[in-house]
Protein backbone atom coordinates (compact mmCIF):
# COMPACT_ATOMS: atom_id res chain seq x y z
CA UNK A 1 0.00 0.00 0.00
CA UNK A 2 2.94 2.32 0.69
CA UNK A 3 4.50 2.08 -2.56
CA UNK A 4 1.33 2.52 -4.59
CA UNK A 5 0.35 5.50 -2.44
CA UNK A 6 3.31 7.17 -3.60
CA UNK A 7 2.96 6.75 -7.35
CA UNK A 8 -0.47 7.64 -7.06
CA UNK A 9 0.24 10.73 -4.99
CA UNK A 10 2.56 11.75 -8.16
CA UNK A 11 0.20 10.88 -10.37
CA UNK A 12 -2.56 13.77 -8.66
CA UNK A 13 -0.07 15.97 -9.33
CA UNK A 14 -0.53 15.55 -12.94
CA UNK A 15 -4.12 16.32 -13.30
CA UNK A 16 -3.66 20.17 -13.07
CA UNK A 17 -2.43 20.19 -16.66
CA UNK A 18 -0.80 22.47 -18.37
CA UNK A 19 0.02 25.87 -16.99
CA UNK A 20 0.79 29.38 -18.06
CA UNK A 21 4.04 30.97 -16.65
CA UNK A 22 4.18 34.98 -15.34
CA UNK A 23 3.52 37.25 -17.30
CA UNK A 24 6.06 40.79 -17.68
CA UNK A 25 4.38 43.52 -17.71
CA UNK A 26 7.00 45.86 -17.09
CA UNK A 27 7.35 48.76 -19.75
CA UNK A 28 9.15 48.51 -22.56
CA UNK A 29 8.63 44.69 -23.06
CA UNK A 30 7.53 44.93 -26.34
CA UNK A 31 3.92 45.51 -27.98
CA UNK A 32 1.25 47.79 -27.14
CA UNK A 33 -2.57 47.62 -26.38
CA UNK A 34 -4.24 48.16 -29.48
CA UNK A 35 -7.69 48.13 -31.28
CA UNK A 36 -9.51 45.44 -28.98
CA UNK A 37 -7.38 45.08 -26.41
CA UNK A 38 -8.88 45.31 -22.82
CA UNK A 39 -9.52 48.22 -20.80
CA UNK A 40 -8.26 48.66 -17.55
CA UNK A 41 -11.40 48.48 -15.51
CA UNK A 42 -13.04 45.29 -14.57
CA UNK A 43 -16.25 45.43 -16.22
CA UNK A 44 -14.48 46.04 -19.83
CA UNK A 45 -12.08 43.10 -18.86
CA UNK A 46 -14.32 40.89 -18.32
CA UNK A 47 -16.72 41.65 -21.20
CA UNK A 48 -13.68 40.95 -23.50
CA UNK A 49 -12.96 37.79 -21.91
CA UNK A 50 -16.82 36.79 -22.28
CA UNK A 51 -16.53 37.83 -26.15
CA UNK A 52 -13.85 35.86 -26.95
CA UNK A 53 -15.39 32.76 -24.77
CA UNK A 54 -18.46 33.21 -26.98
CA UNK A 55 -16.38 33.15 -30.20
CA UNK A 56 -13.65 29.99 -29.29
CA UNK A 57 -15.58 27.81 -27.04
CA UNK A 58 -17.83 26.70 -30.08
CA UNK A 59 -14.89 26.12 -32.56
CA UNK A 60 -12.99 23.77 -29.76
CA UNK A 61 -15.86 22.11 -29.17
CA UNK A 62 -16.33 21.40 -33.06
CA UNK A 63 -12.74 20.62 -33.42
CA UNK A 64 -12.64 18.27 -30.13
CA UNK A 65 -15.69 16.41 -31.68
CA UNK A 66 -14.49 16.01 -35.50
CA UNK A 67 -10.67 14.71 -34.02
CA UNK A 68 -12.06 12.61 -31.29
CA UNK A 69 -14.10 10.11 -29.89
CA UNK A 70 -15.80 8.97 -26.97
CA UNK A 71 -14.44 11.85 -24.82
CA UNK A 72 -16.26 14.65 -23.26
CA UNK A 73 -16.14 17.72 -25.57
CA UNK A 74 -18.62 20.13 -23.33
CA UNK A 75 -15.62 23.07 -22.50
CA UNK A 76 -16.20 24.25 -18.94
CA UNK A 77 -14.53 27.79 -18.85
CA UNK A 78 -13.99 29.05 -15.29
CA UNK A 79 -12.28 32.30 -14.26
CA UNK A 80 -9.86 32.16 -10.81
CA UNK A 81 -10.92 35.47 -9.12
CA UNK A 82 -9.04 34.60 -5.93
CA UNK A 83 -7.01 37.62 -5.10
CA UNK A 84 -3.54 37.64 -5.54
CA UNK A 85 -3.41 34.30 -8.01
CA UNK A 86 -0.56 34.89 -10.51
CA UNK A 87 -1.46 35.26 -14.51
CA UNK A 88 -1.71 31.41 -15.11
CA UNK A 89 -4.20 29.42 -17.28
CA UNK A 90 -4.82 25.60 -16.92
CA UNK A 91 -6.57 22.42 -18.49
CA UNK A 92 -8.00 19.85 -15.99
CA UNK A 93 -11.17 17.21 -16.46
CA UNK A 94 -13.75 17.12 -13.60
CA UNK A 95 -14.51 13.54 -11.96
CA UNK A 96 -17.19 13.11 -14.99
CA UNK A 97 -14.72 14.02 -17.50
CA UNK A 98 -15.76 17.14 -18.46
CA UNK A 99 -12.94 19.61 -19.90
CA UNK A 100 -12.35 22.07 -17.33
CA UNK A 101 -10.22 25.48 -18.52
CA UNK A 102 -9.23 28.11 -15.83
CA UNK A 103 -8.22 31.64 -15.96
CA UNK A 104 -7.19 33.49 -13.69
CA UNK A 105 -8.34 37.14 -12.83
CA UNK A 106 -4.35 38.38 -13.59
CA UNK A 107 -3.76 36.52 -16.93
CA UNK A 108 -7.00 38.36 -18.42
CA UNK A 109 -5.78 41.49 -17.23
CA UNK A 110 -2.05 41.22 -18.24
CA UNK A 111 -3.46 40.18 -21.99
CA UNK A 112 -2.84 42.97 -24.18
CA UNK A 113 -5.60 42.08 -26.90
CA UNK A 114 -8.29 39.58 -27.33
CA UNK A 115 -5.72 37.69 -30.10
CA UNK A 116 -4.01 36.84 -26.99
CA UNK A 117 -6.87 35.45 -25.09
CA UNK A 118 -7.85 33.05 -27.95
CA UNK A 119 -4.66 31.88 -28.40
CA UNK A 120 -4.55 30.99 -24.55
CA UNK A 121 -7.86 29.25 -24.68
CA UNK A 122 -7.82 27.80 -27.95
CA UNK A 123 -4.10 26.29 -26.50
CA UNK A 124 -5.34 24.61 -23.37
CA UNK A 125 -9.01 23.41 -25.15
CA UNK A 126 -5.97 21.53 -27.69
CA UNK A 127 -4.48 20.13 -24.81
CA UNK A 128 -7.54 18.09 -24.07
CA UNK A 129 -8.63 17.58 -27.99
CA UNK A 130 -5.03 15.71 -28.14
CA UNK A 131 -5.36 13.99 -24.69
CA UNK A 132 -2.18 15.37 -22.85
CA UNK A 133 -3.43 14.45 -19.55
CA UNK A 134 -4.05 10.65 -19.73
CA UNK A 135 -0.63 10.53 -22.07
CA UNK A 136 1.00 12.10 -19.77
CA UNK A 137 -0.23 10.15 -16.53
CA UNK A 138 0.38 6.43 -19.09
CA UNK A 139 4.10 8.30 -19.04
CA UNK A 140 4.25 8.69 -15.62
CA UNK A 141 3.16 5.18 -14.65
CA UNK A 142 5.84 3.58 -17.69
CA UNK A 143 8.57 5.75 -15.85
CA UNK A 144 7.60 4.76 -12.37
CA UNK A 145 7.34 0.97 -13.14
CA UNK A 146 10.71 0.94 -14.71
CA UNK A 147 12.69 3.26 -12.10
CA UNK A 148 10.61 0.38 -9.30
CA UNK A 149 11.89 -2.37 -11.25
CA UNK A 150 15.29 -1.26 -11.23
CA UNK A 151 15.27 -0.11 -7.49
CA UNK A 152 14.04 -3.69 -6.95
CA UNK A 153 16.91 -5.13 -8.81
CA UNK A 154 19.62 -3.06 -7.10
CA UNK A 155 18.70 -4.58 -4.06
CA UNK A 156 16.60 -1.63 -2.70
CA UNK A 157 14.20 -1.53 0.73
CA UNK A 158 10.64 -0.53 0.25
CA UNK A 159 11.44 3.78 1.01
CA UNK A 160 14.30 3.41 -2.10
CA UNK A 161 11.54 1.89 -4.15
CA UNK A 162 8.96 4.34 -3.53
CA UNK A 163 11.13 6.98 -4.46
CA UNK A 164 12.62 5.59 -7.52
CA UNK A 165 8.95 5.45 -8.01
CA UNK A 166 8.40 8.90 -7.58
CA UNK A 167 11.08 10.35 -9.44
CA UNK A 168 10.84 7.83 -12.27
CA UNK A 169 6.72 9.01 -12.71
CA UNK A 170 7.97 12.51 -12.90
CA UNK A 171 10.84 12.03 -15.27
CA UNK A 172 8.34 9.96 -17.49
CA UNK A 173 5.96 12.56 -17.29
CA UNK A 174 8.18 15.70 -18.33
CA UNK A 175 9.42 13.12 -21.31
CA UNK A 176 7.21 14.45 -23.89
CA UNK A 177 5.58 17.65 -22.25
CA UNK A 178 7.48 19.67 -24.48
CA UNK A 179 6.19 17.68 -27.61
CA UNK A 180 2.80 18.38 -26.08
CA UNK A 181 3.25 22.28 -25.95
CA UNK A 182 4.12 22.04 -29.52
CA UNK A 183 0.97 20.09 -30.31
CA UNK A 184 -1.20 22.65 -28.24
CA UNK A 185 0.27 25.57 -30.03
CA UNK A 186 -0.09 23.80 -33.26
CA UNK A 187 -3.82 22.56 -32.75
CA UNK A 188 -4.63 26.09 -30.71
CA UNK A 189 -3.72 27.90 -33.69
CA UNK A 190 -6.25 26.41 -36.19
CA UNK A 191 -9.04 27.02 -33.38
CA UNK A 192 -7.84 30.58 -32.93
CA UNK A 193 -7.97 31.38 -36.65
CA UNK A 194 -11.11 29.55 -37.31
CA UNK A 195 -12.92 31.68 -34.22
CA UNK A 196 -11.46 34.87 -36.10
CA UNK A 197 -9.09 35.75 -34.50
CA UNK A 198 -5.03 36.71 -35.16
CA UNK A 199 -2.90 33.51 -33.26
CA UNK A 200 0.28 35.04 -35.03
CA UNK A 201 -0.25 38.18 -33.02
CA UNK A 202 -1.87 36.53 -30.47
CA UNK A 203 1.69 33.99 -29.84
CA UNK A 204 2.99 37.45 -28.85
CA UNK A 205 2.21 36.62 -25.60
CA UNK A 206 5.43 34.12 -25.35
CA UNK A 207 7.27 37.01 -26.16
CA UNK A 208 6.25 38.35 -22.06
CA UNK A 209 6.78 35.07 -20.59
CA UNK A 210 9.95 33.74 -19.10
CA UNK A 211 12.07 31.88 -22.08
CA UNK A 212 12.19 27.89 -20.24
CA UNK A 213 15.08 27.52 -23.15
CA UNK A 214 16.07 24.32 -24.17
CA UNK A 215 16.98 22.65 -20.73
CA UNK A 216 17.02 18.69 -20.54
CA UNK A 217 13.46 17.19 -18.78
CA UNK A 218 12.20 20.97 -19.13
CA UNK A 219 8.20 21.42 -19.23
CA UNK A 220 8.15 23.44 -21.82
CA UNK A 221 9.90 24.33 -25.20
CA UNK A 222 11.99 27.37 -25.99
CA UNK A 223 9.44 30.55 -26.67
CA UNK A 224 11.02 31.07 -29.86
CA UNK A 225 10.42 27.96 -30.89
CA UNK A 226 6.42 27.97 -29.83
CA UNK A 227 6.06 31.52 -31.90
CA UNK A 228 7.76 29.57 -35.18
CA UNK A 229 5.26 26.60 -34.93
CA UNK A 230 2.58 29.15 -34.71
CA UNK A 231 3.60 31.17 -37.74
CA UNK A 232 3.74 27.59 -39.90
CA UNK A 233 0.22 26.50 -38.72
CA UNK A 234 -0.73 29.69 -39.00
CA UNK A 235 0.83 30.26 -42.62
CA UNK A 236 -0.73 27.09 -43.85
CA UNK A 237 -4.10 28.32 -42.77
Amino acid sequence: MTKRFGLLAVLALLVSGCTVGSVSTSPGDGGTPSAGAPETSGTSLIREFVEVVRTVEPVAERECEARTSQINCDFKIVVDDRPGQPANAFQTVDKSGRPIIAFTIQLIEDARNRDELAFVLGHEAAHHIAGHIGRQQQNAVAGAVIAGSLAVLLGGNAEAVEVAQQQGAQVGARTYSKDFELEADALGTVITVRAGYDAVRGAQFFTRIPDPGDRFLGTHPPNAQRIATVKRVAAGL
